[in-house]
């Protein structure tokens, strides 16, 4: 990022299930794994009035949605069947 000369990005490995607590809340959350639910982690991690995109379903299928937090509650928009590959609990960092 630095080569890059991008000062604004800040990047974390590790378990996306957990999110990024200590930088939250966020405007936007983009999850590019499959999930059988919304992540309620994550989702307490958006902002009011923040989006997170997330694939939801079974392995074989899903459905991208679009959940804007309004009123501290998730209202969800189907975009489209997808296929991803499966969001992984358990990650770590290493290094």
């Amino acid at each position: 990022m630095q080569r890059l000369e991008y000062r604004n990005v800040k990047i974390k490995v590790g378990d996306g299930t957990q999110g990024w607590a200590e930088c939250a809340p966020f405007d936007a959350i983009l999850v590019s794994a499959a999930t059988a639910e919304m992540p309620p982690t994550l989702f307490a991690q958006l902002r009011e009035g923040g989006r997170m995109m997330v694939p939801v379903g079974p392995p074989s299928s899903q459905e991208l949605q679009l959940i804007s937090k309004v009123g501290a509650r998730p209202e969800v928009r189907i975009l489209e069947g997808c296929r991803f590959v499966p969001l992984v609990e358990g990650a770590v960092d290493n290094g």
